[in-house]
């Protein structure tokens, strides 16, 4: 379940479902091609708690909602910065948002207060 209040209090309704689902369901991952109201508070999120990964999302896409090049570049990014891997199957970091990577940002935000 999802705690902090950028991704349950500050999104809509269906964004926080569907960053909720995200959380708990593997063909609710986020990658590219998404978009919607949940793929901007990604970008946000990442611009929030990783400025150099945050920074390369192009404007295009934040404006858009949408999840192109540049923000699979910056989730990548931030799942290198962070270890962020299941090495039951992977030996690098993806750039797709899913479980691990949606429950590191969530909490990472949930302890800076947001």
């Amino acid at each position: 379940m999802l705690k902090s209040k950028f991704f349950t209090i500050l999104v809509s309704r269906e964004a926080s479902m569907a960053l909720q689902q995200c959380q708990v369901s593997d063909p609710h991952h986020i990658t590219r091609g998404a978009s919607g109201c949940h793929v901007q508070h990604i970008q946000l999120a990442l611009i929030k708690l990783s400025p150099t990964a945050g920074n390369s999302i192009s404007k295009s896409e934040i404006e858009g909602r949408s999840y192109g090049p540049t923000t699979a570049a910056a989730v990548l990014s931030y799942k290198k910065q962070h270890g962020i891997i299941n090495p039951a199957y992977q030996k690098t970091a993806d750039d797709i948002v899913g479980k691990m990577t949606i429950t590191h940002l969530d909490n990472a935000l949930a302890t800076v207060g947001w």
